[in-house]
Protein backbone atom coordinates (compact mmCIF):
# COMPACT_ATOMS: atom_id res chain seq x y z
CA UNK A 1 0.00 0.00 0.00
CA UNK A 2 1.23 3.48 -0.78
CA UNK A 3 2.70 5.22 2.29
CA UNK A 4 1.46 8.60 1.11
CA UNK A 5 -2.13 7.34 1.11
CA UNK A 6 -1.67 5.84 4.57
CA UNK A 7 -0.19 9.09 5.85
CA UNK A 8 -3.04 11.14 4.38
CA UNK A 9 -5.61 8.81 5.90
CA UNK A 10 -3.88 8.98 9.26
CA UNK A 11 -3.79 12.77 9.17
CA UNK A 12 -7.51 12.91 8.34
CA UNK A 13 -8.34 10.49 11.16
CA UNK A 14 -6.31 12.47 13.68
CA UNK A 15 -7.83 15.70 12.40
CA UNK A 16 -11.31 14.26 12.92
CA UNK A 17 -10.40 13.19 16.44
CA UNK A 18 -9.11 16.68 17.22
CA UNK A 19 -12.33 18.17 15.86
CA UNK A 20 -14.34 15.80 18.06
CA UNK A 21 -12.21 16.84 21.05
CA UNK A 22 -13.09 20.48 20.31
CA UNK A 23 -16.77 19.72 20.64
CA UNK A 24 -16.43 17.72 23.85
CA UNK A 25 -15.94 20.91 25.79
CA UNK A 26 -13.11 20.05 28.14
CA UNK A 27 -13.00 22.59 30.94
CA UNK A 28 -11.04 25.69 29.91
CA UNK A 29 -9.16 24.05 27.03
CA UNK A 30 -8.03 25.82 23.91
CA UNK A 31 -8.92 24.24 20.56
CA UNK A 32 -5.63 25.53 19.11
CA UNK A 33 -3.65 23.55 21.70
CA UNK A 34 -5.54 20.36 20.93
CA UNK A 35 -5.07 20.89 17.19
CA UNK A 36 -1.34 21.50 17.59
CA UNK A 37 -0.88 18.41 19.74
CA UNK A 38 -2.89 16.31 17.30
CA UNK A 39 -0.93 17.49 14.26
CA UNK A 40 2.33 17.19 16.19
CA UNK A 41 1.56 13.53 16.87
CA UNK A 42 0.50 13.05 13.24
CA UNK A 43 3.79 14.52 12.05
CA UNK A 44 5.72 12.22 14.38
CA UNK A 45 3.86 9.23 12.98
CA UNK A 46 4.42 10.48 9.41
CA UNK A 47 8.14 10.74 10.18
CA UNK A 48 8.24 6.96 10.54
CA UNK A 49 6.72 6.48 7.08
CA UNK A 50 8.56 9.14 5.06
CA UNK A 51 12.29 9.23 4.22
CA UNK A 52 13.13 12.79 5.30
CA UNK A 53 15.59 12.28 8.19
CA UNK A 54 13.85 14.26 10.89
CA UNK A 55 12.41 17.34 9.18
CA UNK A 56 8.77 16.43 9.69
CA UNK A 57 9.46 14.87 13.10
CA UNK A 58 11.16 18.02 14.35
CA UNK A 59 8.17 20.06 13.22
CA UNK A 60 5.91 17.58 14.99
CA UNK A 61 7.79 17.96 18.26
CA UNK A 62 7.67 21.76 18.00
CA UNK A 63 3.91 21.68 17.34
CA UNK A 64 3.39 19.20 20.18
CA UNK A 65 5.31 21.29 22.70
CA UNK A 66 3.63 24.57 21.64
CA UNK A 67 0.23 22.88 21.89
CA UNK A 68 1.15 21.53 25.30
CA UNK A 69 2.21 25.00 26.46
CA UNK A 70 -1.11 26.41 25.29
CA UNK A 71 -2.95 23.71 27.18
CA UNK A 72 -0.91 24.23 30.35
CA UNK A 73 -2.60 27.61 30.62
CA UNK A 74 -5.82 25.60 30.87
CA UNK A 75 -4.72 24.10 34.21
CA UNK A 76 -3.61 20.75 32.78
CA UNK A 77 -0.57 19.19 34.53
CA UNK A 78 2.64 20.65 33.09
CA UNK A 79 4.82 17.64 34.05
CA UNK A 80 2.61 15.42 31.92
CA UNK A 81 3.17 17.67 28.90
CA UNK A 82 6.93 17.75 29.51
CA UNK A 83 7.08 13.96 29.74
CA UNK A 84 5.08 13.59 26.53
CA UNK A 85 7.40 16.07 24.77
CA UNK A 86 10.46 14.13 25.95
CA UNK A 87 8.94 10.85 24.79
CA UNK A 88 8.31 12.42 21.38
CA UNK A 89 11.90 13.65 21.19
CA UNK A 90 13.19 10.18 22.12
CA UNK A 91 10.97 8.64 19.44
CA UNK A 92 12.38 11.05 16.86
CA UNK A 93 15.96 10.32 17.98
CA UNK A 94 15.28 6.57 17.70
CA UNK A 95 13.88 7.00 14.18
CA UNK A 96 16.84 9.13 13.11
CA UNK A 97 19.35 6.59 14.43
CA UNK A 98 17.55 3.78 12.61
CA UNK A 99 17.48 5.80 9.38
CA UNK A 100 21.17 6.65 9.59
CA UNK A 101 22.09 2.99 10.21
CA UNK A 102 20.52 2.04 6.88
CA UNK A 103 22.84 4.34 4.93
CA UNK A 104 25.73 2.61 3.15
CA UNK A 105 29.10 3.14 4.79
CA UNK A 106 31.64 1.66 2.40
CA UNK A 107 32.31 1.93 -1.30
CA UNK A 108 30.93 -0.95 -3.33
CA UNK A 109 31.87 0.11 -6.85
CA UNK A 110 34.28 2.20 -8.87
CA UNK A 111 38.02 2.67 -8.79
CA UNK A 112 38.15 2.63 -4.99
CA UNK A 113 37.10 -1.03 -4.98
CA UNK A 114 38.96 -2.11 -8.12
CA UNK A 115 42.40 -0.84 -7.12
CA UNK A 116 43.98 -3.34 -4.77
CA UNK A 117 41.71 -6.24 -5.76
CA UNK A 118 43.34 -9.61 -6.33
CA UNK A 119 42.12 -11.92 -9.09
CA UNK A 120 43.52 -14.73 -11.27
CA UNK A 121 44.38 -14.22 -14.92
CA UNK A 122 41.78 -16.03 -17.05
CA UNK A 123 43.38 -15.73 -20.49
CA UNK A 124 46.30 -14.15 -22.32
CA UNK A 125 46.70 -12.63 -25.76
CA UNK A 126 48.30 -15.12 -28.15
CA UNK A 127 51.14 -12.86 -29.24
CA UNK A 128 51.74 -10.92 -25.98
CA UNK A 129 52.06 -12.50 -22.51
CA UNK A 130 51.97 -9.05 -20.86
CA UNK A 131 48.32 -8.48 -21.88
CA UNK A 132 45.35 -10.64 -21.01
CA UNK A 133 41.95 -10.85 -19.36
CA UNK A 134 40.69 -11.26 -15.79
CA UNK A 135 37.24 -11.76 -14.31
CA UNK A 136 36.71 -9.19 -11.53
CA UNK A 137 33.46 -8.13 -9.83
CA UNK A 138 31.30 -9.87 -12.41
CA UNK A 139 33.04 -8.26 -15.39
CA UNK A 140 35.81 -9.28 -17.76
CA UNK A 141 38.61 -6.72 -17.80
CA UNK A 142 41.54 -6.39 -20.15
CA UNK A 143 44.80 -6.23 -18.19
CA UNK A 144 48.28 -5.02 -18.86
CA UNK A 145 51.44 -5.87 -16.93
CA UNK A 146 55.08 -4.84 -17.13
CA UNK A 147 56.12 -8.49 -16.73
CA UNK A 148 54.77 -11.55 -18.56
CA UNK A 149 51.72 -13.17 -17.00
CA UNK A 150 50.52 -16.77 -16.80
CA UNK A 151 46.98 -18.15 -16.87
CA UNK A 152 45.79 -18.75 -13.31
CA UNK A 153 48.41 -16.41 -11.83
CA UNK A 154 47.06 -14.15 -9.08
CA UNK A 155 47.48 -10.47 -9.88
CA UNK A 156 46.70 -7.27 -7.96
CA UNK A 157 45.10 -4.29 -9.70
CA UNK A 158 47.45 -1.30 -9.46
CA UNK A 159 45.48 1.27 -11.48
CA UNK A 160 42.77 1.68 -14.11
CA UNK A 161 42.83 3.71 -17.30
CA UNK A 162 39.59 3.54 -19.24
CA UNK A 163 38.73 -0.12 -19.66
CA UNK A 164 42.30 -1.32 -19.13
CA UNK A 165 43.56 -2.45 -15.73
CA UNK A 166 47.25 -2.20 -14.93
CA UNK A 167 48.19 -5.22 -12.82
CA UNK A 168 51.21 -6.77 -11.15
CA UNK A 169 51.81 -10.23 -9.77
CA UNK A 170 50.75 -10.45 -6.14
CA UNK A 171 54.22 -11.49 -5.01
CA UNK A 172 55.67 -8.38 -6.75
CA UNK A 173 53.28 -5.83 -5.16
CA UNK A 174 53.48 -4.88 -1.48
CA UNK A 175 50.22 -5.43 0.44
CA UNK A 176 49.91 -1.73 1.31
CA UNK A 177 49.67 -0.59 -2.32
Amino acid sequence: MNTRCCTAALLMALSASAFAADTVGLPATSPAGIWLITFGLAFLIAEAALPNYGVIGLGGIVMFVIGALILTNAELPAPLMIVLGLISALLLAFLLIRALKTRPRHTVSGDAVLVGSITPVTSLLADDACHGWVHLQGEYWQVSSAKPLQIGQKVRVVSRKGLMLKVAATDAVPAGE
